[in-house]
């Protein structure tokens, strides 16, 4: 038997957490029995319902990186009717894959999607210490003062961060550009910590996530992974690389 949030993600309703909140709004059934306690557990083979609808376990998963654009915001739906990731997703995958993570709406760059529950638990979770690298284009040149603060883990709102690994790349027409790799998840973190130090961020773009590297996909492209790409990210956290995608 396997917790009830992880069979959940499996079939593609979303990371753990979200299918946690399935289960606690009352939305899910075992065997005809509405289950609200997220330490309940079921079988693959049981009759698990949400919203009425029965589940189906994939025998194979679904692997995409985009090349977010600016404008688009990393949700499966959007209250405001914003453009949404969604949008950029070929039809056939838009049903099951959900984004992993987020990137903010001007935030570009790599952006993983799937079906895969395991995976996306993997990759978010603290745990595992899974980098994330960007190149962020920021007001003014930080000096290696403020530079090393940064490497050293800087005080925010809501508390200091783990120390970021930050390398000036190119300054010029009254802005620099900066290779930042973090391995937190924390909302906008990036861009606060440079505001942080007194130079806003203007442009950020994430290049890679782990062993994921955006190379060169074009922006707003979306394409598959490969089966080395996929081997490589699940060993970085820990799965095993025998899993078909489709």
């Amino acid at each position: 038997m396997e917790r009830l949030q992880k069979l959940l993600a499996r079939a593609g309703l979303g990371s753990r957490r979200s299918c946690e909140e399935l289960i606690r709004a009352g939305r899910v059934t075992v065997n005809g029995v509405r289950v609200e306690e997220l330490g309940a557990k079921a079988d693959a083979g049981d009759d698990i319902r949400v919203d009425g609808r029965r589940i189906r376990l994939p025998e194979s998963h679904a692997y995409l990186v985009l090349n977010k654009p600016p404008g688009y915001v990393t949700t499966r739906d959007d209250p405001q009717g914003r453009p949404t990731v969604m949008d950029l997703v070929p039809q056939q995958f838009r049903s099951h894959v959900f984004p992993v993570g987020r990137l903010d709406r001007d935030t570009t760059g790599l952006l993983l999607l799937t079906d895969d529950g395991d995976l996306t638990q993997r990759l978010l979770h603290p745990r595992h210490h899974i980098p994330k690298e960007y190149l962020a284009d920021v007001e003014g040149t930080p000096s290696e003062t403020q530079l090393r603060k940064l490497r050293s883990g800087i005080e925010l709102q809501d508390g200091p961060t783990q120390p970021a690994e930050v390398m000036l790349v190119a300054t010029g027409g009254g802005e620099s550009r900066l290779r930042v790799t973090i391995t937190e998840g924390r909302n906008r973190q990036v861009r606060r910590m440079f505001h942080a130090i007194g130079h806003p961020v203007r442009r950020l773009k994430r290049v890679a996530m782990g062993p994921l590297r955006l190379g060169e996909l074009s922006l707003g492209e979306v394409r598959p992974l490969s089966r080395g790409q996929l081997a490589a990210l699940r060993e970085a956290v820990g799965l095993p690389p025998g899993v078909e995608a489709r």
